[in-house]
């Protein structure tokens, strides 16, 4: 069965990962998942990311999750911009994830990066998701 939201489904993964306090979690590999993972890995969020090839043709990155004194790092983790509803944002108008303790992460025509990134570019894009 095809994923409708495959962006999605990895950001409820490691989600549902953190809950159960599980040390790495598994994801389809694509571009676009890889470098969401990378500013994760950026921002501390994650410990490693890496590509695995299950069998050949088919790839999935796994994900090492982060913890400090045994409490997820990542407390909250939401998808903004869905396959149905896209969130775009101008550089003035992007807005602070908890006061800037958070970050969001953009898809913008320079990449994919965190807010601060986008702010010091000075480059706005499609927000994907909020971290916290």
């Amino acid at each position: 069965m095809a994923i409708s939201d495959p962006l999605g489904d990895m950001i409820t993964r490691i989600r549902n990962a953190q809950r159960a306090r599980r040390a790495t979690t598994r994801a389809p590999a694509s571009k676009l998942h890889a470098n969401v993972c990378e500013v994760l890995k950026r921002e501390g969020f994650i410990r490693h990311w890496k590509i695995v090839e299950i069998r050949p043709g088919v790839r999935e990155l796994e994900i090492e999750l982060k913890y400090s004194e045994g409490e997820p790092v990542i407390k909250e983790i939401t998808r903004v911009s869905t396959p149905g509803r896209r969130v775009y944002s101008k550089i003035k108008e992007l807005p602070r994830v908890y006061n800037g303790l958070g970050i969001s992460i953009l898809s913008t025509p320079r990449g994919v990066m965190s807010d601060a990134e986008a702010r010091a570019a000075n480059v706005g894009g499609e927000v994907l998701c909020r971290v916290f």
